[in-house]
């Protein structure tokens, strides 16, 4: 793997301006891919899986993609209980939190409900007395609605927290989980992209990189 990328073949290549400049930064105008800087540039972010598409010869690419491929798989593997676990868990905090909630506005609506018509009885009973009288009832009417009022927004601020007690511990597994499985991934595609290189290497001496045609359509990398 003696033949060197360099900036000019990567914008020739097409690589979107971000991944050029990130490149850049992390190596200068060029860096050869072997084994270490294979490794750096996946940890700094550079899309590997795009240089692999046109960089390497057919039958290497071809070995990179299956290898890519498992390891892909597995990755989606362990994804997908763990997300679904934390589905789990947040639908059923959620649902605690709505049941909680429902009841205790139910509870504001029972207590509201005796002011507002003991409210509404006495503003009927005469028009000429109803300005006087509406400011008593109305007074006891905010009296009797704010302590329940403030029982439901109470209550329903305990419940909330308690969902998010619950639902933070199962997103962090969840985040965790995806942590490892894509290290792994990473880890892995880099290796298989290693092997290829050095691969062709072995099979090839000598390399033109200006002749190097792309291996196939791929996503340029971001």
């Amino acid at each position: 793997m003696g033949v060197a990328i360099t900036r000019t073949w990567l914008e020739k290549e097409g690589a979107c301006s971000g991944q050029v400049k990130l490149f850049v930064r992390i190596f200068g105008e060029t860096c050869v891919p072997d084994a270490a800087n294979i490794l750096k540039a996946s940890a700094a972010g550079l899309d590997i899986g795009w240089f692999a598409q046109r960089w390497l010869p057919a039958p290497a690419l071809a070995e990179y993609k299956r290898v890519i491929a498992t390891a892909l798989a597995e990755y989606k593997r362990v994804m997908a209980p763990a997300w679904a676990e934390y589905e789990r868990v947040k639908a059923t905090a959620l649902a605690e939190y709505e049941r909680v909630r429902a009841t205790a506005w139910a509870e504001y609506k029972r207590v509201k409900a005796p002011a507002w018509a003991e409210y509404e009885r006495v503003k009927a009973t005469a028009l000429a007395e109803y300005k006087r009288v509406r400011a008593t009832a109305l007074a006891e009417y905010e009296r009797v609605k704010a302590p329940a009022w403030a029982e439901y927004e109470r209550v329903r601020a305990t419940a909330w927290a308690e969902y998010e007690r619950v639902r933070a511990p199962a997103l962090a597994e969840y985040e965790r989980v995806m942590a490892t499985a894509l290290a792994e991934y990473k880890r892995v595609r880099a290796d298989a992209l290693i092997r290829v290189l050095d691969l062709a290497a072995s099979e090839t001496p000598t390399v033109d990189v200006e002749a190097i045609a792309p291996a196939g359509e791929a996503e340029k990398g971001e």
